[in-house]
């Protein structure tokens, strides 16, 4: 399952890099809606380079994977990016369909429902 996100880039932290060669850099969207969202996402090891050349305030879509995993018996959920796309390139959130439905027509005592 593909999941994504689009917002403007609120905050780049500095690159994190370990002593076994692990690195990570961590970033914050506030999403494009009505109630905008401040959502924490991660890039790791050679992913890190997405995040090249966008700056605060730039509207990005993210491609990202839900990670989860337990230790010491804490549980803990990472988004992890693995595609980010920056600019004019960037659909606008559209508002969703109208779902109010009126049935039209002389047929809509014929249904079973």
């Amino acid at each position: 399952m593909e999941l994504k996100i689009n917002g403007k880039l609120k905050q780049l932290m500095d690159l994190q890099s370990w002593d076994s060669g692990f690195s990570k850099r961590e970033f914050v969207i506030t999403t494009n809606e009505q109630y905008p969202q401040d959502i924490k996402l991660e890039c790791i090891k050679d992913k890190t380079s997405l995040l090249n050349g966008i700056n605060p305030g730039e509207d990005i879509e993210v491609s990202f994977n839900l990670r989860g995993n337990e230790y010491n018996g804490k549980f803990y959920v990472n988004l992890q990016a693995w595609k980010i796309t920056k600019g004019n390139d960037v659909p606008q959130n559209t508002p969703p369909p109208d779902t109010d439905f009126e049935p039209v027509g002389e047929d809509d005592e014929d249904l079973p429902f």
